[in-house]
């Protein structure tokens, strides 16, 4: 059978917080990398970059910082702000990792851990 070609898919994943420190963070982003690539077999060189959201409730460390950890220093990692929605999820950090894959879109598992797993009851686990 012939390789299949790889395509740029976005993959997803949130997780939250119980309180706001470096190490928490870091224990808690780095359980949802782990998953994320875990489950989706990810191989560094596929990555193109990752962009990582937090509430407005969360100041102690970038997210980033704990997948510079992981190893993907290399990989071009961004923090932003999400937006601040009444009745949002509270200490909330979300990812997007950009990547190929020869998975399709519907091949992809999206992980959302912790409290976060209400942002996405529409995925199956």
């Amino acid at each position: 059978m012939p390789d299949m070609a790889k395509a740029v898919r976005g993959l997803r994943g949130a997780t939250t917080l119980d309180v706001d420190t470096e190490e928490h963070i870091s224990e808690r982003v780095l359980a949802l990398l782990e998953e994320l690539f875990e489950r989706n077999d990810i191989d560094h060189d596929d990555l193109i970059s990752i962009l990582f959201t937090a509430t407005d409730d969360v100041h102690a460390c970038f997210p980033a910082k704990p997948a510079r950890k992981f190893g993907l220093g290399d990989v071009p990692l961004i923090c932003a702000r999400e937006l601040d929605i009444t009745d949002g999820t509270p200490m909330c950090v979300r990812v997007l990792v950009h990547l190929y894959t020869e998975r399709t879109r519907h091949e992809l598992h999206h992980v959302y851990q912790q409290g976060a797993v209400t942002l996405r009851d529409d995925l199956p686990r």
